[in-house]
């Protein structure tokens, strides 16, 4: 699969940001770029469930979704979802990072299911997901499992999307940054740590 310009990019931004050095964030595809993008594998592979760090392995769905977050909050969503399992609630991941024109066109969606447009968003930067509370099989948008997941999530030291004030949205969970969102696209943009 070849990658276009802008997804280098991003790609170079993302690992840059995560703490491994492309070079230049210039959407070419060097040496530096390769080796950054092997170590930021590397750290991949070490947020995946082994006989050493206990972490658990689940659905499929939730597997994909993980697997689209940074690592440090790759380990956070695995140890979330074991607590909130280990609770009684039959929860997946749903959502994890998405794209700035992913993010746009579910902000044009109606009604009205994000307050965010691209890029004001943490599911933006790889450090946000969303669950779905299921009985049965079937999906529960609404439930007070809810509200008992995200005082899981409390727990663990994460941002609850419950707890906002202007769109309560039930189902969001994010590593807490310290960074308001401008701070936030800022430093991805220019490829600093924030995480």
């Amino acid at each position: 699969m070849k990658l276009t310009k802008e997804e280098i990019k991003n790609l170079q931004r993302t690992l840059k940001s995560s703490g491994f050095d492309p070079g230049p964030i210039d959407g070419e595809w060097g040496p530096k770029t390769e080796a950054a993008y092997q170590q930021s594998q590397k750290a991949h592979d070490k947020a995946q469930p082994s006989d050493t760090n206990q972490l658990r392995t689940f659905d499929s769905r939730s597997e994909a979704n993980i697997m689209t977050l940074v690592p440090k909050a790759q380990v956070a969503a695995r140890k979330f979802l074991a607590a909130v399992i280990d609770a009684g609630i039959d929860a997946k991941i749903i959502s994890g990072n998405r794209s700035w024109a992913e993010q746009d066109a579910l902000f044009a969606k109606r009604p009205q299911v994000t307050k965010a447009r691209g890029g004001f968003s943490n599911h933006n930067f790889g450090i946000a997901w969303d669950i779905g509370i299921f009985k049965g099989g079937a999906y529960l948008p609404e439930s007070p499992l809810y509200v008992q997941a995200g005082q899981i999530g409390r727990q663990q030291g994460l941002e609850w999307g419950g707890d906002w004030k202007s769109f309560k949205d039930d189902p969001h969970f994010n590593l807490k940054t310290d960074l308001t969102m401008a701070q936030l696209r800022s430093a991805f943009l220019k490829g600093e740590a924030y995480v």
